[in-house]
C-alpha cells in the first residue's frame, strides 16, 4: 500500500505545475517603483502571492489599504497580525495617484481587517474609492473587503462609494471556517455577498483547496455561493506561508481544478477562474469585463 504523505512531506514536494513566473521586465520595475514612491502596501507582497511576477509584469497590482498589520490571525494568511498603526489620512490620495501612474483600466483594492475601529475602516475604504474614481474616471474599481464583523452600516458605507465589483472571499468550506478563518464565519460571508447583490452590485468570491476539505464539501460551498447569484468565483491552491500556518493537506491537480470550474459554471456562476496559482485578483480585469461598463 502506498504510504500517505504527511502535510510536511507534501509541502516539500511541490509539483511542477506550481512553478510561478519570476519577477522581471520593465513593467515589473515600473510598478515596483510606483508602489515604493507612494509608500503603498500591496497584497502581492504582504501575502507572498506567487503571481507577483506575472501581474506586475502586466502592469497590475492589488493595493492594500489601512496599513499592513491585521487585527486577525487567520491560519492561512501571510499578512502580519498584531496591533495596527494609526490611520494614514493621506493614503486615499496616494492610492489614487498610484493608480493613475500605473494607468490601470481595472484597479483592485483590498485591506487588512481593522476590528479595533468602530466602522472597521469603512470610511477609509469609501474615501479611497472616491479618490481613485475622481482621478481615474475610466478605471473600473474592484474591492476585496473584510466582513466588517457583519455590520451592515459599515458595508453600506463602502457600497455607497459605488465600487464596480464587490469581492468577499469565502476562503474554505464550512467545516474548516473556524480553524482557518478564526473569527469569520460561513454564514456571515454569504450574508455580505447577499447584501451587496441586493443593492445591485456584481459579486465575487474565492476559495482555496488543499486545506483538508472533502469533495462533497466543495460541491456544497459552490452551490451555496451560486444560490447567492455569484457572478465571479476564483478557486486556487492553498500555499502554506510558513511552518506556523495551517499545513497543506494535498496538492490539487490542474485536472481537478478544471473539474470544479465546469461544476461551478454548471451551477450558474458567470465566470470561474480555477487553477493551482489562481488568487482573488488573478486576471481580475479579464474576469470582470462583462460586468463593468
Amino acid at each position: 500500500m502506498k504510504k500517505k504523505l504527511t502535510p510536511k512531506a507534501q509541502h516539500d514536494r511541490k509539483p511542477n505545475w506550481l512553478r510561478a513566473k519570476l519577477p522581471s521586465g520593465p513593467n515589473y520595475g515600473r510598478v515596483h517603483k510606483i508602489v515604493e514612491e507612494n509608500d503603498l502596501n500591496t497584497v502581492c507582497q504582504s501575502a507572498h502571492c506567487p503571481n507577483v511576477g506575472e501581474c506586475w509584469s502586466r502592469g497590475t497590482a492589488t493595493i492594500m489599504i489601512l496599513g499592513n498589520v491585521c487585527t486577525r490571525a487567520c491560519s492561512f494568511c501571510a499578512v502580519e497580525s498584531g496591533r495596527p498603526k494609526e490611520l494614514d489620512l493621506g493614503e486615499p490620495v496616494r492610492v489614487a495617484q498610484a493608480v493613475k501612474k500605473m494607468a490601470l483600466r481595472h484597479c483592485v483594492l483590498t485591506s487588512v481587517a481593522r476590528d479595533e475601529l468602530q466602522d472597521g475602516g469603512a470610511s477609509v475604504w469609501a474615501a479611497t474609492i472616491r479618490a481613485v474614481r475622481h482621478q481615474n474616471p475610466m478605471t473600473a474599481i474592484e474591492v476585496l473587503i473584510p466582513d466588517f464583523r457583519g455590520k451592515k452600516d459599515s458595508l453600506d458605507t463602502v457600497l455607497d462609494a459605488k465600487p464596480d465589483i464587490l469581492n468577499h472571499n469565502m476562503e474554505t468550506v464550512e467545516r474548516l471556517q473556524r480553524p482557518v478563518r478564526k473569527t469569520a464565519s460561513y454564514s456571515q460571508t454569504l450574508e455580505v455577498l447577499r447584501h451587496a447583490k441586493s443593492k445591485g452590485f456584481p459579486i465575487k468570491s474565492g476559495i482555496m483547496l488543499g486545506l483538508g476539505e472533502e469533495g462533497h464539501e466543495i460541491e456544497e460551498t459552490i452551490r451555496d455561493l451560486a444560490a447567492e447569484k455569484l457572478d465571479i468565483l476564483t478557486i486556487g491552491q492553498y500555499l502554506q506561508p510558513s511552518p506556523d500556518h495551517a499545513p497543506i493537506d494535498r496538492w490539487v491537480t490542474p485536472e481537478e481544478f478544471e473539474h470544479w470550474k465546469i461544476f461551478a459554471l454548471g451551477k450558474g456562476i458567470g465566470v470561474v477562474e480555477s487553477g493551482p496559482l489562481v488568487r482573488s485578483s488573478y486576471h481580475a480585469d479579464e474576469q470582470s469585463e462583462r460586468f463593468v461598463s
